[in-house]
């Protein structure tokens, strides 16, 4: 499928790309930039350029600007490894989360920081015995007078160590099944109680860390929606995180490096180009959808799972291509190095096809 422009989302993508490639210059490539590549810096010169909550209401500080523009800045910055993560998941994921089930106060307290990039924000969600079985976790959040007090622990929590605030997914009931008594509160991470462990993993990134709640006191309006009733909440949230361009791009920069030094002489590597850009055309075509809205609800499970495959198919290409290279460690094979991660961050995949089979299928279980 062939996608048409038009000459205002024509500039948009030539200005998006020499910010991005600017930003590199200025701050380094960064290995799945949206997630490893730090920097407030830049983060606020994306808030300058009006690229964070681009898609927002107006009333809420946003550009109210068509989705496939987001698109079109985020598939630029990830593709080139801009630092984009100090205000990625405030733009991509709590920032609508907030407009769509935060009161008029939070709103006014919490978007602005994330429009301006000054802010960052992680998410508490996954814990030792509760990663994709998020109806398990057992993080405790109890009513204590004008506050909830907290204690538990999160793990695989990124940038915790940097963030401003933490989108915690907690438990403040336990009647009734596992999914009902979960609520989501925002935490300041400057609270007492808080203690953060940063976990560095084989690629050498710091970016997950464990955290660990003791009698941590947050004002109960704090508390996002209805209180006990935010896993409906939480599976739309993750709409937001499954089927973006981040899930299809992550080691692109990677790729482009391939293609420089592959062997296009030999059809067998013509071959398994060719295989490769078929994959990216048709994750963009998926990614697309999802922009769209055009894809079903539940979809962007397939989504993701296609394109963190293709990521992982992708990390084999270029490990290929460079040969006995991949083997020594440097910047290139510090981000080959985290390709196993693709299918596992966000829901596994077969988590995902799970989903996909009973709730979008209505396959038997």
């Amino acid at each position: 499928m062939d996608f048409s422009w038009t000459d205002e989302q024509d500039e948009l993508r030539s200005r998006a790309r020499a910010v991005a490639q600017q930003a590199v210059t200025t701050y380094g490539r960064s290995n799945d930039s949206w997630i490893n590549g730090y920097s407030k810096e830049f983060a606020k010169e994306m808030s300058a350029n009006g690229w964070i909550g681009m898609t927002w209401p107006k009333e809420h500080g946003g550009g109210a600007r068509p989705p496939i523009e987001r698109l079109i800045v985020a598939e630029e910055m990830i593709a080139a490894g801009a630092p984009i993560a100090a205000m990625w998941f405030g733009d991509r994921q709590m920032g609508p989360t907030l407009i769509a089930y935060a009161n008029a106060d939070q709103q006014a307290e919490f978007l602005p920081g994330i429009l301006s990039g000054e802010t960052t924000w992680c998410i508490g969600m996954s814990e030792p015995n509760a990663g994709s079985d998020l109806a398990s976790l057992t993080t405790q959040a109890r009513l204590d007078g004008g506050d909830y007090v907290i204690n538990g622990q999160k793990i695989w929590t990124s940038f915790a160590a940097v963030a401003d605030y933490c989108y915690l997914i907690c438990r403040t009931s336990t009647d009734g099944p596992p999914h009902a008594g979960i609520s989501e509160i925002v935490v300041p991470m400057s609270t007492p109680g808080i203690e953060i462990r940063p976990i560095t993993d084989m690629t050498t990134n710091r970016h997950f860390c464990e955290v660990f709640f003791t009698d941590v006191r947050v004002p109960a309006a704090n508390l996002v929606g209805v209180p006990g009733a935010a896993f409906k909440q939480t599976m739309r949230q993750l709409e937001h995180e499954r089927g973006g361009i981040d899930r299809l791009l992550s080691n692109y920069a990677l790729y482009k490096i391939a293609l420089e030094r592959a062997d296009t002489k030999d059809p067998l590597v013509r071959q398994q180009i060719a295989s490769m850009e078929i994959g990216f055309r048709i994750g963009k075509i998926l990614v697309t959808r999802e922009v769209l809205r055009q894809a079903p609800a539940g979809f962007s499970a397939a989504t993701k799972c296609f394109c963190t495959e293709h990521e992982v198919r992708v990390a084999d290409f270029v490990s290929q291509i460079l040969g006995p290279e991949a083997t020594m460690f440097d910047d290139i094979t510090r981000g080959l190095l985290y390709a196993p991660g693709y299918t596992i961050m966000g829901g596994t995949s077969n988590v995902l096809r799970n989903i996909l089979g009973e709730r979008v299928l209505g396959l038997p279980k």
